[in-house]
């Protein structure tokens, strides 16, 4: 679907900042996804992969140490593209709000932040009865959610919120005003569905809050991939310009 005839084909992705490796859930090495992000000619990538507190792929604490070396040898490597090292923590309730500890943000660029299953102290077993269609307890549950993501945004500096909506019943609007309170990107994601194209309209109410797409890939051929999320934003009829990481490709010199 096009707005005013202008659809995903005439945007250029400038940099995807949501990508996986072997070192948590994804399929392919640091440079497997560095080489996919020079040949689709972006500026710079994130390697951001699972919080060390998901049970089943999250990062091992002790291989922070021999991600960041992999990462600087690709910076050297490739001088022309610019390698990110960040991570995809986890939300829970109580502490900071995430699994990651205040004094580990010092070993990333930065840090974003998603909601996932597979740990303790986020309500998994709720929200995945939830979203296998469970619906008793809904409000309940979407409130205890809510205050989860708010108050990981309001006690951290969150770069990015991944796939707001998704595995749960969210207040969007709400997240997206605290979003907009700690200049948190909201993203759209190109691997999941969320936000969905009415969690976007939601969030586009609050006239601050930006906007970010990210291909959160698993495989190597999927970074730099978001032209489903951009199509979801068109529908949604949102204001590219709310999308920090894609130009018209009429504007690039």
């Amino acid at each position: 679907m096009t707005v005013n005839n202008i659809g995903p084909a005439d945007y250029r992705l400038l940099y995807d900042l949501h990508t996986h490796t072997t070192y948590s859930h994804g399929k392919g090495s640091v440079e497997d996804n560095v080489r996919q992000a020079m040949e689709k000619g972006l500026g710079y990538i994130a390697i951001s992969d699972h919080g060390p507190g998901h049970i089943f792929y999250g990062v091992n604490r002790n291989d922070l140490p021999n991600l960041k070396r992999d990462i600087e040898k690709m910076n050297v490597k490739f001088p022309k593209l610019q390698v990110k090292m960040s991570v995809e923590a986890n939300t829970i309730h109580g502490g900071n709000g995430l699994d990651i500890r205040p004094e580990e943000f010092d070993q990333f660029d930065f840090v974003i932040a998603g909601f996932h299953f597979g740990l303790f102290g986020c309500s998994s077993i709720g929200n995945w009865l939830w979203s296998h269609g469970w619906k008793r307890g809904e409000e309940k549950l979407r409130k205890k959610n809510t205050e989860m993501i708010i108050h990981a945004l309001r006690s951290n500096d969150i770069a990015i919120l991944t796939h707001p909506g998704d595995k749960g019943p969210f207040d969007i609007k709400a997240i997206a005003e605290v979003c907009a309170e700690t200049n948190t990107l909201m993203e759209i994601n190109c691997r999941h569905d969320h936000l969905t194209v009415e969690e976007i309209r939601m969030a586009m109410e609050v006239e601050d809050v930006k906007f970010i797409l990210s291909s959160d890939a698993h495989v190597p051929e999927a970074v730099g991939e978001c032209g489903s999320g951009l199509k979801r934003a068109i529908e949604a009829g949102l204001d590219l310009s709310r999308i920090v990481n894609i130009v018209k490709k009429d504007d690039v010199k």
